[in-house]
């Protein structure tokens, strides 16, 4: 803490100070106010935190948290890592996190895209992770090529910075196909829907197999240098090792290859970072198996349409019962229309549960569907009401916080 100014150090006493208190009224972990506080008092607060810092960035749409927590275990080879514990990716969160690390000179931090650019800027990275792009909460984000190219501008102010990019996502490519220092990664894009035109020419993309192209702009798929073969992940150098997840789905082992090239580009072994990637088994309650009675409930957390698709690919077609939970509070977005986007078609022989605050909403996009539901609001009833077994519970934001809050309250 020896390169932060008096006000810096002002600011970090009372961030300090004010987290406590949280903690103390039981008012959560305090992070939160502890960081808005401290730039409240000095704005350069998160540029004196960064400094003589090797700092990973990790941006996207969908599995950001999961990504950070495979970079941080990746890079644990190289020493001790500064990040997030709880996925607070905005600035006070930032701060909160690279303060209570101190001395650390490694960081992989994970960044809401729309905060990107600035905190680029004030970190100065020496790699940035972007996973993937697509639709969000519109009445939050906005329009989503206007955010593609607010990132590609912020990513030519740091041309010394590793960019570790999917080279499968077309909006991803366009955000890094300029950039002087890129990564190419075969991560993998199970949502195409955002990028059927080009985002720099307007034309069609056109897809030949796992290529594509812009027909409109010399603008391609570019050659990975990191891809997966079956159970193997490939890279530079005639590099190849098994890939063994604790955690399910497609989009994770794409997430794993991120992880495993950005701790690369900062200099760990890629055997040993691979290695550490299947040591991750839970990201904030997410993927977690909770026991609710006679029922073993999985718990998954989705937040948009492309991130609804992938959750749903994994659920278990043997379980006893589907727990689909959806809130429309203000960190969810308030506008549910995306539910119309979500393929919610294919659920034959498993029982399914609509639930959360806007669960009749959900019901309606099920009976158009042609899915046999029931309703119950409540999601610990919903669990309830399945037979005995094995149960996959799928929510949105704050259905899955106010669900963890009430499985622990009940324990």
């Amino acid at each position: 803490m020896a390169d932060i100014s008096v006000r810096g150090r002002l600011a970090l006493r009372a961030a300090a100070a004010a987290s406590w208190a949280s903690q103390k009224a039981g008012r959560g972990k305090g992070s939160m106010i502890g960081g808005l506080i401290a730039l409240k008092i000095d704005p350069t607060i998160m540029t004196q935190l960064g400094r003589d810092r090797r700092t990973v960035l990790i941006t996207g749409t969908n599995g950001k948290s999961t990504t950070t927590r495979m970079t941080t275990a990746a890079l644990g080879s190289l020493g001790q890592v500064a990040t997030q514990a709880d996925g607070a990716n905005m600035d006070a969160g930032i701060v909160a996190a690279l303060s209570q690390h101190p001395g650390v000179a490694l960081a992989a931090i994970e960044v809401d895209e729309l905060h990107l650019p600035h905190v680029c800027d004030a970190l100065d990275p020496a790699a940035v992770v972007l996973l993937n792009l697509s639709r969000d909460q519109l009445d939050r984000v906005g329009e989503i090529n206007m955010i593609e190219r607010k990132l590609r501008a912020g990513l030519q102010r740091h041309p010394d910075a590793v960019v570790i990019a999917n080279c499968d996502d077309v909006l991803v490519a366009s955000i890094a196909y300029d950039h002087p220092n890129v990564v190419w990664v075969a991560a993998g894009s199970g949502w195409a829907v955002d990028a059927t035109s080009c985002p720099r020419s307007g034309e069609p993309i056109v897809w030949e197999g796992e290529n594509w192209r812009s027909t409109g702009a010399d603008f391609h798929r570019p050659q990975p240098d990191w891809w997966l073969d079956g159970e193997q992940l490939c890279g530079p150098d005639g590099f190849r090792a098994p890939l063994h997840l604790a955690l399910p789905g497609r989009a994770n082992r794409g997430n794993a290859a991120q992880a495993v090239a950005a701790a690369v580009a900062l200099g760990a072994d890629a055997t040993k970072a691979t290695d550490a990637t299947g040591t991750v088994r839970e990201i904030a309650g997410r993927y977690r198996t909770v026991t609710v009675g006679e029922h073993d409930a999985r718990l998954l957390l989705a937040k948009n349409p492309a991130g609804w698709q992938e959750a749903l690919s994994m659920i278990e077609p043997s379980s006893a019962g589907l727990v689909i939970a959806v809130n429309g509070q203000v960190p969810d977005g308030e506008d549910l229309s995306w539910l119309w986007d979500v393929r919610f078609e294919h659920f034959e022989g498993v029982q399914v549960v609509a639930s959360g605050e806007r669960a009749t909403d959900l019901a309606v996009r099920l009976t158009y569907a042609g899915v046999e539901h029931t309703l119950v609001p409540d999601p610990v009833r919903a669990i309830a009401s399945c037979p005995a077994g094995h149960v996959e519970v799928l929510a949105n934001y704050t259905a899955f916080r106010d669900l963890n809050r009430d499985l622990e309250a009940r324990a």
